[in-house]
């Protein structure tokens, strides 16, 4: 195991703001509290005997326990492992003394030290790195836009992008280059391009130096890039020095192809070495630069409460996260980091992977609920051989009232999502009576004008769907209409989530979802 190649020298993407940051004169001391007969009559620290918690008890499952599709069950001995963290005489599985108080803004070696085993065995960077924990990816992408975003400069995003990354640089006078995307991914040649004829006087910012994206089970269009458009894009971002954040909180949740017929197999784990080559090479994988800034998260895997996540990244970019990490949020919670660390001491490093298998099988089975029910409630075909060819995946149609010869009418499109918690459903407004009285009415947007009647139309049926216009990139204020965005007139989106709720939920929400569409489309 190890990395060999040498990073190329990446420096000057650290920003004015990063590059003004120095090491916490704090943490500087707390190295000499550590020797020999040392006296601190230096240190702020609160005195450990005064903590209340004196030891936390957790049953956790073991990464081979059945997972349930919803509910409760009751659980047998050998489907759960007790973990006890203490301190004093009775430490437990993990003495907790260390993790309850201040530490090192790195985080704790042993779990960093399992952070890199897990790395070297799912992705195997070429380059040489370094892990640090963060407390969630949101903070990470924070602390990343702080260190090499100047304001005002430009961020080149997929098509559609998770509005969190972007409330951030927003107020910062960022602003987003929406890259098109198909099947695949975005494009290379579109991204080669945009870059490629960058016109820094017209724009008003040099050209931009950061690539954002989840390019695993995207958020929201469930899109995972390929491995060839990975290294098309990879070496389009070495051409331009561009620095890639791969933001991949879905990575291990990827699935083979819907199968409308095929009966539901129980769950067989594989090896690890075998379950690993199921997924998609990382743009960390392929990185021989280190110019790709990989945000690792365990919310998607353990839980989100626990806040904790790692980078994974070039020492020249982990060396200034860290002092932004020292002066804004110190370190990820000690509780935390003492339980994820216990949890995977004890399940070990091969027991996290079956465990990961066990949730990317419980997600494929929601996934094939809600595509099960697409199909149950809509005819649905191939673009190629639907009313819409040059649609992109899937079209759900309905049958047209007084239609002859059972004439279809197309609703929406959608890509069968090879990995992640979502649909990207893209409607189709032409045709469609109360769409043309909203445009006959002039808005400023019919499009949004109509996705937010028919919205409200679901909330009525008791149906929630997440419009798709919280994931619009930000270009500024004067593209926000779908005709000034360049957007697809006529169109709009939604985003359906199978993440939580039941197959009978799945089933009467898709029936409520036709219901609504057949009083505006039929």
């Amino acid at each position: 195991m190890g990395s060999t190649t040498t990073p190329v020298d990446l420096s000057h993407h650290i920003n004015k703001k990063s590059k003004a940051r120095h090491p916490s004169p704090l943490k500087d001391i707390i190295k000499y509290m550590a020797y020999d007969g040392m006296i601190s009559l230096a240190g702020g620290l609160p005195h450990p005997s005064l903590f209340p918690l004196e030891k936390a008890t957790f049953d956790c499952l073991t990464p081979s326990a059945a997972l349930p599709s919803s509910g409760h069950v009751e659980r047998t001995g050998d489907e759960l492992v007790n973990l006890t963290l203490g301190r004093g005489a009775y430490p437990g599985d993990l003495d907790l003394t260390q993790f309850l108080q201040y530490g090192s803004g790195a985080g704790n070696r042993h779990l960093i030290d399992l952070a890199r085993e897990l790395t070297e065995r799912v992705h195997a960077p070429p380059c040489q790195y370094e892990c640090l924990l963060h407390p969630g990816n949101t903070n990470a992408w924070a602390k990343v836009v702080g260190m090499l975003c100047e304001d005002d400069d430009y961020i080149v995003v997929e098509e559609y992008t998770y509005p969190s990354s972007q409330a951030l640089w927003i107020p910062l006078g960022n602003k987003a280059v929406p890259i098109p995307a198909d099947a695949e991914g975005i494009k290379a040649t579109d991204l080669r391009e945009v870059l490629a004829n960058w016109d820094e006087k017209s724009r008003g910012a040099r050209r931009p130096r950061v690539l954002y994206l989840v390019s695993v089970g995207s958020n929201p269009t469930g899109i995972t890039m390929s491995t060839q458009r990975r290294k098309e894009v990879y070496d389009i971002c070495v051409e331009f020095d561009i620095i890639i954040v791969e933001d991949d909180p879905y990575y291990f949740l990827q699935y083979p192809q819907h199968a409308p017929s095929t009966t539901p197999t129980p769950f067989r784990p594989k090896p690890s070495a075998a379950f690993i080559a199921t997924l998609i090479p990382s743009f960390l994988s392929i990185d021989v630069q280190g110019r790709v800034i990989r945000l690792e998260s365990f919310s998607k895997t353990l839980f989100p409460g626990l806040r904790l996540g790692y980078f994974v990244a070039n020492r020249v970019f982990t060396e200034r996260l860290l002092r932004a990490t020292e002066v804004e949020t110190q370190d990820p919670a000690g509780l935390s980091q003492a339980f994820v660390l216990s949890l995977l001491r004890r399940w070990g490093v091969d027991g996290y992977l079956t465990w990961l298998q066990s949730l990317q099988h419980q997600y494929a089975t929601r996934r094939d609920w809600l595509l099960t029910a697409f199909y149950a409630n809509f005819t649905v075909l191939p673009a190629a051989e639907s009313p819409l060819p040059q649609a992109q995946g899937l079209v759900a149609c309905l049958k047209k009232k007084n239609g002859e010869g059972g004439e279809l009418r197309p609703v929406f499109s959608f890509i069968d999502p090879g990995a992640g918690m979502f649909v990207w459903a893209k409607f189709y407004f032409a045709g469609v009576g109360r769409y043309a009285e909203i445009r006959g009415e002039n808005p400023e947007d019919p499009e949004q004008a109509f996705a937010a009647e028919l919205w409200q139309a679901w909330a009525s049926e008791l149906v929630l769907l997440t419009p798709g216009s919280y994931y619009h990139p930000w270009q500024g204020a004067d593209k926000v209409t779908t005709e000034a965005r360049g957007a697809e007139a006529h169109t709009a989106h939604f985003r359906v989530s199978f993440a939580s709720p039941t197959k009978e939920e799945i089933t009467t929400g898709v029936e409520r979802m036709r219901k609504v569409v057949e009083e505006y489309w039929a």
